[in-house]
């Protein structure tokens, strides 16, 4: 398949791709594929649904290289001095980032309470309030987006700066990414707008009643800022032979700690980022509509995919290594 050939199946495409934006690649630190659909541009923004854990998981790292943090064992409690917690909930003195980091964090919920968490002052307390549980830790994989609203806080406390500000000085500016601005308090259309609009996004960041990001979803990047974050992965914690982050953050972040079952297509999971193939060394940050940062590091190859809100896109990482590798390798 050619180049031409792939923009015009995406452009005809009725399933799968039809809601894919744009598409970018470096490779060897050089761009080999940009092209844009639905009148896109390269430099638009789009929400990325849950590549957003994935940056997360970056400041974390970043926080604890300039020694925010002491260690993801920290306990969460730790981080939040102020809160009180629930009569007769013992697991949350327990949790350490770690497991929230994993994904394996107990919570006190069956399925997740969006419109608790995201009609309150605060989704950080919020959040808190479901951490725990009578369970205890069970280190059983359980998938949270509400939960990991916990970092933006634990950023928060320990930098004392907000953590939209902590990502534009230490990750976006060194790579090149536009400053984010947060998108201020909403209501529930806005939540349901910010979702759903097929519209090009600002370069801004969702955010609670608090101006606090949300850690889970609502960050918006375009192909080639997510593209840029996977060259960060790709040369271990440099850009442009700048340190942004340590190599041992890196290796931590993407080393394969969890088998996923097939709901996860059998990944495997790291720090809030995947890896498709265990056996090889291919990491990815995934979200909702098909959104991906893939990274290749054996053929030294970064590409970002971007999509409109679309449920039920699936495997986009089998897309791209069947229809943009061979075109660029």
């Amino acid at each position: 398949m050619t180049k031409s050939e792939l923009h015009q199946m995406i452009a005809d495409s009725i399933g799968n791709e039809s809601n894919i934006c744009q598409i970018y690649a470096i490779k060897n630190g050089v761009r080999v594929y940009d092209d844009c659909w639905h009148e896109y541009i390269t430099t638009d923004a789009v929400n990325v649904m849950s590549v957003t854990k994935s940056v997360m998981a970056l400041l974390i790292g970043i926080a604890i290289d300039k020694g925010y943090i002491r260690s993801v064992d920290q306990k969460v409690i730790d981080f939040f001095p102020d809160y009180t917690v629930k009569r007769g909930e013992k697991t949350i003195y327990k949790v350490t980032l770690r497991h929230l980091l994993t994904m394996t964090a107990p919570y006190k919920y069956r399925s997740e309470p969006w419109t608790k968490v995201c009609t309150s002052d605060d989704w950080t307390k919020a959040a808190l309030d479901l951490l725990g549980g009578r369970n205890g830790i069970t280190g059983e994989f359980k998938y949270a987006t509400l939960g990991i609203q916990i970092l933006s806080g634990v950023i928060q406390n320990t930098s004392g700066m907000k953590c939209n500000d902590f990502a534009n000085k230490y990750l976006f500016a060194p790579l090149g990414i536009p400053a984010h601005t947060i998108h201020g308090a909403s209501d529930k259309n806005d939540q349901i707008d910010y979702l759903m609009n097929k519209a090009p996004k600002k370069n801004e960041w969702y955010s609670d009643p608090k101006d606090t990001v949300t850690a889970g979803w609502g960050l918006c990047l375009s192909a080639e800022d997510m593209a840029k974050i996977g060259v960060l992965i790709l040369n271990s914690g440099e850009y442009d032979n700048k340190r942004i982050i340590s190599t041992n953050w890196i290796e931590e972040m993407t080393a394969p700690r969890i088998a996923l079952g097939e709901r996860f297509g059998n990944m495997h999971y790291g720090y809030l980022w995947y890896r498709p193939h265990k056996d090889k060394r291919t990491v990815a940050a995934i979200g909702d509509g098909g959104n991906v940062i893939y990274v290749n590091i054996e053929q030294n190859i970064s590409i970002g995919v971007t999509g409109t809100f679309k449920p039920r896109v699936f495997d986009r990482i089998e897309f791209i290594e069947k229809n943009i590798l061979p075109l660029i390798s």
